[in-house]
């Protein structure tokens, strides 16, 4: 397929398209850098090897997954000519969203609550490493939060059709993305940390 065929409006969503993907593998190439540094990181005499692993993290992780369904019901409603309804779970995805952000800091004072913080004379390189990434992941969630309240703000004005669900679907690849991270890094921690 030649990309510099078709309309001017294939061709730029083509490249919207492109510049999400890009952006999405250097994420992931950031996160595999750090896990990767977690790992080689754990042969340290210093490394923390057992720890409670916060609970709310988990629960997080729910409530994420749960976020991803309800977006792709919006999604699915947007497709329909039911734009109400759309809105309607796509409020409910930024409520799941922003309930994820605060249960994660319910995590983190879990980890404080044990007495592990990300630096001072208390903590350790472990905990540091769950901190930072944990911290760079809610950030990226937070831009989640702002591409969904465009979502929101744009079907509000009836921008979206099914024949035009681009900002619904860069959207929607993103947020899909952010969850499918989430999963892995909890994962990660659990069986390695």
């Amino acid at each position: 397929m030649d990309l510099t065929q078709g309309t001017n409006r294939e061709k730029k969503t083509r490249a919207k398209k492109m510049m999400l993907w890009f952006g999405i593998a250097s994420l992931l190439m950031g996160f595999a850098g750090w896990t990767s540094a977690y790992i080689v990181s754990s042969s340290r005499a210093d490394w923390l090897n057992e720890f409670e692993f916060p609970s709310a993290f988990l629960y997080s992780t729910v409530v994420i997954i749960l976020s991803s369904v309800t977006y792709i019901l919006a999604k699915k409603a947007i497709k329909t000519n039911k734009s109400s309804a759309g809105t309607q779970w796509l409020l409910v995805t930024l409520l799941l969203g922003i309930a994820f952000i605060f249960i994660q800091f319910s995590g983190f004072s879990q980890l404080i609550s044990q007495g592990y913080y990300f630096t001072g004379p208390t903590s350790n390189i472990t905990m540091s490493f769950i901190f930072l990434i944990a911290a760079v992941h809610i950030v990226h969630v937070i831009a989640g939060l702002i591409s969904l309240l465009v979502v929101i703000y744009n079907n509000l004005r009836n921008k979206y059709t099914d024949k035009n669900m681009l900002g619904v679907e860069l959207g929607a690849t993103f947020w899909h993305f952010l969850d499918l991270l989430w999963v892995y890094l909890v994962l990660f921690f659990y069986y390695f940390g």
